[in-house]
């Protein structure tokens, strides 16, 4: 365990969520100020990817201030460049009048949800526009992302992306870090042309890690890892229009690898309180969360669409707060336990959080779960 001088080893899990990554940019932001945290394995997907790459272009060009004000950087840029998350133009401040931010309830988007239906991006959009590719290069240093590791000790990132071929995750990192990984990550198949990366197709890592733990436990020596969770676990009432039926089918998609994973982990956990697996050869991990679904549960999907500065500030103070909550109650347990209950918050038989969680450093779990 670290001393107490020295900043204690922390990884970080981003999920992705479009707009909705404001909120990660807040408790990143209320994070890095806490100058007894350091930030080395980061694994994120989609928008948690951006947040991640901007991240580490941050830390490596400038430490914990650098890296704020990178992230501050890139966000405000997101808000003036319009659309970015979407081919297509949306009346920002209609919905900010309308409907808290949220996009379903214009005519116009009503409209374009079907013709995402009718039409693909290759036939709407040809020439494979994307708006989000100069804002990323504006604020991404890939030399950066490729040696985060030699300029900071123990710093690295993973992407997730998921081949259209296999259907199964491809984990970017190290010299494949790119900002076509980036791209291909945060890659929604309706809405833009799947990216080629050594000429194989991908789309957005969602839909097989969001984000991907094993990453962390297989390449990080840090024990402590902190997910920032942002697609909700539950949503009352049951949709009815096609647009909310779905919006909610991508939210379950796109928390499905998440929540598999975890319970994997809950399994050899509980193998291991059992005695039935031998801890010498285990990896203990001990996992915390941050999230606020009823801070965000006024925002649909719809609004992950949506880049009006307005609501990117406001996500931002959402994640800030929730971060900050965190720290007053569970900064202690970093180092010495878990603060996030699987057990109890995705299904199964819940139980006490315990001093550890522990994994083995090989992912055999990973081939249970295909089985």
């Amino acid at each position: 365990m670290p001393s107490a001088s020295t900043p204690l080893p922390l990884d970080l899990a981003l999920q992705g969520g479009g707009s909705h990554g404001a909120f990660t940019w807040g408790v990143l932001d209320r994070l890095l100020e806490d100058e007894g945290l350091a930030v080395q394995g980061i694994s994120g997907t989609s928008a948690g990817a951006l947040n991640g790459a901007v991240l580490v272009t941050g830390l490596v060009r400038g430490g914990p201030e650098g890296a704020r004000a990178a992230l501050r950087a890139f966000w405000e840029d997101v808000g003036r460049s319009g659309q970015v998350f979407s081919p297509f133009s949306l009346t920002q401040a209609a919905a900010a009048q309308h409907n808290s931010f949220n996009f379903d309830a214009l005519p116009n988007y009503q409209w374009v949800t079907s013709f995402w239906r009718s039409f693909s991006p290759y036939e709407f959009n040809p020439l494979n526009l994307n708006p989000l590719r100069d804002v990323v290069r504006r604020h991404v240093d890939e030399a950066a992302l490729r040696h985060a590791h030699a300029r900071v000790p123990g710093l690295s990132l993973f992407v997730t992306a998921t081949s259209v071929h296999t259907g199964q995750a491809r984990v970017f990192t190290g010299e494949d870090l790119s900002i076509d990984a980036l791209l291909a990550s945060a890659c929604l198949p309706f809405l833009f042309q799947a990216v080629q990366i050594d000429g194989q197709p991908y789309w957005d890592g969602g839909y097989t890690g969001n984000p991907a733990l094993y990453p962390l436990i297989d390449r990080s020596d840090a024990l402590d890892i902190l997910l920032v969770r942002i697609n909700p676990l539950r949503r009352e009432g049951t949709p009815t229009r096609s647009v909310e039926i779905m919006d909610r089918v991508n939210e379950i998609t796109f928390n499905a690898s998440l929540i598999a994973e975890l319970r994997a982990i809950a399994f050899v956990s509980r193998l291991l309180r059992e005695h039935a697996l031998d801890p010498r050869h285990h990896k203990d991990l001990r996992l915390h969360m941050v999230a606020d679904d009823e801070g965000l549960a006024p925002f649909n999907a719809s609004s992950k669409l949506n880049t009006d500065p307005a609501f990117l500030e406001q996500l931002f103070g959402l994640g800030r707060a929730a971060a900050d909550r965190w720290l007053a109650a569970h900064r202690a347990d970093l180092g010495r336990r878990s603060s996030l209950d699987i057990e109890a918050l995705f299904g199964g038989r819940p139980g006490p959080v315990g001093p550890s969680t522990a994994l083995r450093r090989r992912p055999w779990w990973r081939r249970w779960l295909r089985r």
